[in-house]
């Protein structure tokens, strides 16, 4: 192994995922945990870096050192506060930046949210590869998108760019302020779910809207929100005029968002982008944590 390694961890809803890797991106070691959200988010913290340590104990037991760590978290990655993230009681009061920091060892700490960690990884080893202005768009549980210009993943000035699942779907809807992320009620797979279970009057899966056997009322649903989520994207792709959109999530690795979104690309967009799935998929945030570390090296 070389001198130095890197560290990514992935705070995740239900899980933490945490791997070391060398400088090229190879995976040395890696660790999985529940979240346990229940416990609040000093317990949860606690309990990562105790694993994180004995994780980068043990890969410097082979002979190199860490060199540098990257998180992903859920939320909003502002300041010293990661914000808009309801996951884990109390993580929007921690300074998590510094609390990172002093409990990793390591050098240099990078932290993001999730979805521009992916598009991070995307952007190193995936589907943006060598792009100069792209956009990464997650479609799972939840729904929200990477930005990439310049070839570099952009923050916005708050480090909310690309919090897509607050966009309005009609004029003086409650939005933001009102404690509502309209579009992804609606078009994420969380949203499509809670709708289509209060529909059928029984618990039903967005895995199960993309079935062969979908009641007419319940694909008339899926097809209507995969409508609203494609003028969504097409909208950003005619304000952005990225050269590729890349698809991940769960949802993404349906045929019907894809191909529906295709074609109101090719309708709508003066310039239509590729499209393309993602290269990464349950460990996105993860691939993207390293990609966070490796990126700040110098």
């Amino acid at each position: 192994m070389s001198a130095g390694f890197v560290l990514g961890l992935d705070f995740g809803g239900t899980k933490i995922a945490m791997s070391t890797a060398r400088p090229d991106g190879g995976t040395l070691r890696s660790v999985r945990l529940a979240t346990r959200a229940e416990d609040g988010a000093e317990t949860v913290l606690r309990r990562a870096l105790e694993a994180a340590r004995r994780l980068v104990a043990e890969t410097g037991a082979d002979g190199g050192r860490l060199v540098a760590a990257g998180v992903a978290t859920f939320g909003v990655v502002r300041g010293q506060r990661v914000l808009l993230a309801p996951n884990v009681p109390g993580w929007e009061d921690l300074p998590l930046p510094r609390l990172l920091a002093d409990g990793l060892g390591a050098p240099i700490v990078r932290l993001d949210n999730d979805v521009n960690a992916a598009t991070a990884a995307e952007l190193r080893w995936g589907g943006l590869a060598g792009v100069d202005t792209g956009l990464y768009v997650n479609l799972g549980t939840g729904l929200g998108a990477g930005i990439v210009v310049g070839g570099r993943v952009v923050r916005g000035a708050n480090g909310a760019a690309g919090e897509i699942g607050y966009l309005l779907r009609s004029p003086g809807e409650p939005g933001h302020a009102a404690g509502r992320a309209p579009l992804e009620e609606h078009v994420s797979g969380g949203g499509l779910a809670r709708r289509a279970s209060a529909l059928a009057g029984r618990e039903i899966t967005a895995r199960e809207l993309f079935g062969p056997s979908v009641p007419a009322e319940l694909r008339a649903l899926r097809d209507a929100a995969l409508d609203e989520l494609g003028m969504a994207v097409a909208n950003l792709a005619i304000a952005l005029d990225p050269e590729r959109i890349v698809l991940g999530g769960g949802m993404a690795a349906e045929p019907a968002p894809a191909s529906r979104l295709e074609r109101l690309l090719a309708r709508a967009v003066p310039f239509p982008p590729a499209l393309e799935p993602a290269h990464f998929g349950a460990d996105a945030a993860l691939r993207g944590a390293l990609a966070l570390a490796l990126d700040a090296l110098p």
